[in-house]
């Protein structure tokens, strides 16, 4: 009660405070347009924040960088879901139902959810925050690289919820994320790993790049085949701009489980919100009843991503103020802000600079509600992108994606990397396979090495110890073998269903439901049209 107490002292020292509320609101402007560029990140436009942030004072430096922090989580998700060009990693998951919620028309209602899911999400993560800090960070060190690996092949495990049918293809495409993340300088021997004597890519491959390549360069060469056979096709805003009663019923659960996946994730150092809104987004096509839904459109899909993208920032501050560990890019800019004012985060943090701790912690109640109000009431100007008639949006993409590309470290070379996982992400959708696994893959190959190379560094190369070196890792590793077990019994019940019944007609779409299943990335026709649903795709 005590903690609320000083969040409630915190929060009115913000309003009070003229400067304090134009250095939110600034961050979060700046943050919203961060996030829609692709490539330039919260982390770095911080950094560049840093000579401004020397002429404040540090209550209104840290409150801007922060604000600009929970503005790019939000940001990301315009692009994703107006033009399926996630402008961050943690977008992903959000574009896979947020584009095709965009083709049907109701690109309105999930950027609307998108807001009051992130709204709820980031809200309740500040209070568990103030709740919970000490007790939670503490549980976060025993978390080791043991534990995390484990973590990691549960939520390769949960991947097989998007794999669909086509189970071959989908591990094929995230076993080629996984090799993608190998790419690069072994850090512990020092040995170059499929770089093929370039220099570019002895830093490895940056996440952005493929993400960029795959949604954006990849959706453009989608479209354009399917244009010349179809005759044509622009996306279209259609019927209302705000979410149905429907829409709102689908997504109380998904928010609700989302909040506490998110925050867990930020907890992680190195996860955050990318773990955060792949587990809830893999959660909800476990607990649906329809999971082919998912990847098709469903608003659950981005209820619990954006939720729990947002969610994730309330987590990953926790490690940073009470103990001086940053969980992500983010984080560790932050934490190089309280430094520079001679301020040391951890566990005195609280008590030597208790007004500063609290006014910080009450700014992201401020920052969530001013996102809240900034993003609302301009879903209709947002949505208007989508009447650009094609042949002006499809370059624009084009363009938004090299400079994006470019950005991530001025280099030409990534441009091009851009453009070839663009080619990438196209040839697996004609072959039909899921580029967004591929993503994932990599995504989760990122973390997955370092930390078995780390669990066998500790146990002195003994794998038994840095597998089931602890009661967490082997209670993990069990759960992930039962879900095993259960798909496999699961996918052999409906073969037996399937051998038995005969086949069901195929029912007549209705006008919500014309858009190809081929692929997320497919445009959807102005006019009413059925297309050809001979390829499946769940994501």
């Amino acid at each position: 009660m005590e903690s609320l107490n000083l969040l409630v002292d915190g929060l009115l020292a913000v309003l009070s405070s003229p400067t304090l509320l134009v250095a939110a609101f600034i961050g979060c402007f700046i943050g919203t347009v961060v996030g829609i560029l692709p490539g330039l990140g919260p982390s770095t436009t911080i950094a560049l924040l840093i000579p401004i942030a020397l002429t404040l004072d540090p209550s209104a430096a840290l409150i801007m960088a922060i604000a600009v922090y929970l503005g790019a989580m939000y940001g990301g998700t315009l692009t994703a879901v107006l033009v399926n060009v996630p402008g961050e990693p943690s977008s992903v998951m959000a574009a896979l139902d947020g584009y095709q919620m965009a083709r049907q028309g109701r690109a309105g209602a999930a950027l609307a959810i998108a807001a009051i899911g992130s709204f709820i999400g980031g809200t309740v993560s500040v209070l568990l925050l103030a709740s919970l800090a000490l007790p939670l960070a503490d549980l976060a060190l025993r978390i080791g690289p043991s534990e995390y690996f484990a973590i990691l092949i549960l939520a390769l495990v949960l991947s097989a919820a998007l794999v669909g049918r086509r189970v071959l293809l989908g591990w094929l495409s995230i076993g080629l994320g996984l090799l993608l993340a190998t790419v690069g300088m072994d850090l512990q021997t020092g040995v170059a790993r499929f770089t093929f004597g370039q220099s570019y890519l002895l830093d490895g491959i940056d996440l952005i790049l493929p993400i960029i390549g795959v949604f954006g360069i990849g959706e453009v060469l989608w479209t354009l085949s399917r244009s010349s056979k179809e005759g044509g096709e622009a996306l279209a805003l259609r019927g209302r701009l705000w979410p149905s009663r429907a829409d709102f019923r689908a997504s109380g659960g998904p928010i609700a489980r989302a909040t506490g996946v998110g925050f867990i994730a930020g907890l992680l150092p190195g996860s955050g919100s990318t773990m955060g809104s792949f587990l809830a987004y893999t959660l909800e096509t476990r607990l649906s009843k329809k999971p082919e839904r998912f990847g098709r459109g469903a608003v659950e899909g981005v209820a619990a991503a954006e939720t729990a993208n947002n969610a994730s920032t309330g987590g990953a501050l926790v490690p940073m103020l009470t103990l001086g560990i940053p969980g992500s890019g983010a984080t560790a800019v932050l934490l190089v802000y309280l430094i520079m004012y001679g301020i040391q985060p951890g566990p005195t943090f609280f008590t030597q600079h208790s007004d500063l701790a609290w006014a910080v912690i009450g700014s992201l109640l401020v920052s969530n509600i001013v996102l809240l109000i900034l993003n609302l009431p301009l879903i209709p100007l947002f949505v208007r992108v989508l009447d650009i008639p094609a042949r002006f949006m499809l370059p624009g993409i084009v363009l938004i994606a090299l400079i994006g590309g470019y950005s991530v470290s001025n280099s030409i070379f990534d441009a091009w990397l851009v453009l070839v996982f663009g080619i990438v992400g196209f040839l697996m959708r004609a072959a039909g396979m899921q580029p967004a696994l591929l993503v994932i893959g990599l995504v989760l190959g990122e973390f997955l090495e370092p930390r078995l190379r780390q669990a066998l560094s500790l146990s002195r190369g003994d794998w038994g110890e840095a597998i089931f070196g602890s009661a967490i890792s082997i209670a993990v590793l069990v759960v992930c073998a039962l879900l095993v077990v259960a798909d496999l019994w699961m996918s052999r019940r409906r073969r037996r269903r399937s051998a038995v019944s005969p086949p069901a007609p195929a029912p007549e779409p209705s006008a919500s439901e014309t858009s190809s299943p081929d692929s997320p990335g497919a445009a959807r026709p102005r006019h009413h049209s059925t297309v050809d649903s001979g390829k499946d795709s769940h994501v």
